[in-house]
């Protein structure tokens, strides 16, 4: 009987770990208003730590896009070589790996009016040391470091913005789920 136990154990485990990954917070940016021009996204993104498996949910009208373009581009607010663009009016953008993240509305005057979005993709399982993402290009030393104050951002990944999270499950609930489920596995 043991062994069944061990079994189911397992395969508990190995769906969990691929259910898990899968359960990352979806980001509203801008919240209520949306991808606009009358929204200081250096704000908005500061108080969150954006991580592999999250994603960014655009929502705007029309006469507006996204683009996702390199930092040279970010700074300049140039479209002329996106990786992507959309103009939809709702544009989903899955967070697959670590690493800098670079957003501008295309449309003139909108980027240098403040439509530009630049976000650091934390590794999933990273603590939350680095210091957290901003809209506004690096001073030109090359880019930010953290910094002793800035490794405090910890608590602020644990309780996200109602309206960005709505349906997101927490790392530490998932972990009570497993533990749940492997004791009641175990008997």
């Amino acid at each position: 009987m043991a062994i069944f136990g061990v079994g189911n154990i397992v395969l508990v485990l190995s769906i969990l770990c691929n259910v898990v990954p899968s359960l990352g917070t979806k980001y509203t940016v801008g919240d209520t208003s949306g991808w606009a021009l009358s929204v200081d996204y250096g704000t908005w993104a500061s108080g969150k730590t954006f991580k592999v498996g999250d994603s960014l949910v655009f929502n705007y009208p029309s006469g507006h896009t996204v683009d996702e373009v390199s930092g040279s581009d970010y700074k300049s607010c140039s479209a002329a070589n996106s990786i992507s663009t959309d103009s939809s009016g709702a544009t989903t953008i899955p967070l697959k790996a670590a690493g800098k993240r670079y957003f501008i509305c295309s449309v003139m005057g909108h980027c240098s009016g403040g439509m530009k979005l630049e976000v650091n993709v934390e590794a999933a399982g990273s603590g939350g040391s680095t210091p957290p993402s901003s809209t506004s290009p690096p001073a030109s030393g090359g880019g930010a470091t953290p910094d002793s104050p800035a490794t405090k951002s910890a608590p602020k990944q644990e309780v996200p913005a109602p309206s960005s999270s709505p349906a997101t499950v927490s790392p530490l609930a998932a972990s009570l789920f497993l533990g749940v489920m492997i004791v009641l596995l175990a008997f």
